[in-house]
């Protein structure tokens, strides 16, 4: 819903910041500012300012000096439905100087309209947080002098008064990029369904070992893969006609904004540059490493958030957030169908368990062998079914082990097959690794052999409840190998089956509590 009124900082927002300046002579536009506010003028909606002047209670102003460069920015930019002035200083206590709300809710009184229904644009975080603290919507347009920290602290940010009045006014067509595996497609899938819940349309550009995950999220109206060869684990040389192809497709879709997610160790940058040249307006990203023109949103994330929370937070900058009733758990769609019949007639009617011995890197598996004795463990007392991809059919079959009560299925199931399996399973043993968090998306429990090769924090089960095992505190955590190289494994093959099991057994009684159909229609 568009704003009933938007409410404009005047110093650095609509005109170039002149310190405590008096002269009207020295008033100059902002580049693109009478353009953004006849647009929302053009569109019905109540332009106003709330500007600070504290030059009056130092001594600097006088109050018809502010009002003579306010007549001045009024004739050049105006007409503005109303103007709200806080004469006081810093330390004068007054409930109007922004950050304090009470500019804000002046300006919405007299326009009479509800300072809900307001926007604030402005330079600086105490701009967005008068909104905040009135309750209006603020919108972060930085300059040379907003801080790094108000940039990463505001509620949405946008690099030019043209692309804030864009986001205003109404949805835009918006890119999600997630490159890389099907695991990390499934965690970005609260931030496409917050992005899909204000924007026109959603396309999800992915990578190919994501694109089987990429076509279950709900939210997305179009997907485009593409190989990434600075995210795949195993490049393939540097494509000239995939990577043009790739800028002219993006730029035929006429993508408006763009956010790009990746993980604490990937570059954001490779992709935004190419964004750029598809004429992508407005960018949005993580980066360490210095942006130039390539972002318009250089965001900051804490290290120890999880990547659900890592990609709802990218996407917030550009004011996507999940709608009312959303609990941000994973969620997948699933096309209705019966279990493969080989389940179907070991389980009948009974919990079964899975368990998934493979993992898409070595080092994040458990040792075949543990995972045989495991299945021999539990097909004791429960159905167990063995899952793994088309490359795991041998595996699989040793871990299944020919025991009664255990059916092995590696590599006949696609991944929406897979799901229905997840779905229907009391709990799942599995790695850090895709069929984890598929298993989280369908809303089953799960115990993680989890290898610390990546932090548990950023890549445990998200939203469902869960045991991870496994050494996370050792010395090589974080090595982030894909085989390991220190002998015996230890950060995992000192688990036991009996932790395992007892694992499981937490988790199926946590469940009784927590647990939530997956989201398979």
């Amino acid at each position: 819903m568009k704003p009933a009124a938007v409410l404009f900082d005047r110093d650095g927002t609509l005109v170039r910041d002149v310190p405590y300046n008096g002269d009207p002579a020295r008033v100059d536009p902002v580049p693109g500012a009478r353009a953004a506010l006849d647009r929302l003028r053009a569109a019905g909606v109540a332009v106003g300012v709330v500007t600070n002047q504290s030059g009056v209670a130092r001594g600097l102003l006088s109050a018809d000096q502010v009002d003579a460069v306010n007549r001045r920015v009024d004739e050049l930019l105006g007409p503005f439905a109303t103007w709200a002035v806080c004469p006081h200083g810093p330390h004068d206590g007054c409930g109007c100087r922004k950050p304090a709300p009470g500019l804000v809710r002046e300006a919405a009184r007299r326009l009479r309209v509800d300072v809900a229904r307001c926007a604030v644009v402005g330079d600086i975080g105490a701009d967005v947080e008068a909104a905040r603290a009135a309750g209006a919507r603020g919108v972060l347009v930085p300059t040379d002098v907003t801080r790094p920290e108000e940039v990463s602290a505001a509620p949405e940010v946008a690099p030019t008064l043209a692309a804030a009045v864009d986001r205003l006014l109404g949805p835009r067509h918006t890119l999600v990029a997630r490159l890389d595996s099907m695991g990390d497609v499934l965690l970005a899938g609260p931030a496409v369904r917050a992005v899909a819940a204000g924007a026109s349309r959603v396309t999800l550009l992915c990578g190919p070992r994501g694109r089987a995950a990429a076509d279950l999220l709900p939210g997305v109206d179009e997907v485009v893969t593409f190989s990434a060869a600075w995210i795949d684990a195993d490049p393939a040389p540097v494509d000239r006609a995939a990577v043009l192809g790739l800028v002219e497709r993006l730029a035929a879709a006429e993508v408006g904004e763009a956010a790009v997610l990746t993980s604490f160790h990937q570059s954001a940058l490779p992709l935004a540059l190419l964004l750029r040249m598809a004429g992508v307006a407005t960018i949005a990203a993580i980066s360490e490493d210095y942006p130039g023109s390539l972002l318009d949103v250089r965001h900051h994330a804490p290290s120890y958030l999880h990547e659900v929370e890592r990609a709802l937070s990218v996407v917030k900058t550009l004011g996507h957030t999940l709608p009312a009733g959303d609990d941000g758990r994973l969620a997948v769609e699933v096309p209705e169908a019966p279990l493969p019949a080989a389940v179907a007639d070991l389980v009948g009617d009974e919990p079964y368990v899975v368990v998934h011995p493979g993992a898409s890197v070595p080092a994040r598996a458990w040792s075949p062998a543990k995972h045989r004795d495991l299945v021999a463990a539990l097909s004791a007392a429960r159905p167990v079914v063995v899952t793994g991809g088309p490359d795991e059919v041998a595996l699989t079959a040793f871990v299944a082990g020919g025991h009664r009560g255990v059916v092995d299925v590696g590599g006949r199931l696609d991944l929406p097959g897979l799901a229905r399996v997840l779905a229907g399973a009391e709990a799942v043993v599995v790695a850090n690794t895709g069929p984890a968090h598929l298993a989280a998306a369908v809303g089953t429990p799960v115990v993680s052999v989890f290898a610390p090769t990546v932090p548990a924090a950023a890549w445990r089960p998200w939203g469902v409840p869960h045991v991870v095992l496994g050494a996370l505190d050792i010395g090589c955590a974080g090595c982030r190998a894909r085989v390991c190289p220190v002998p015996n494994h230890p950060c995992i093959d000192r688990v036991t089956v009996p932790e395992v099991v007892r694992g499981l057994d937490t988790v199926v009684a946590r469940a009784s509590a927590d647990r939530r159909p997956g989201v398979v229609v």
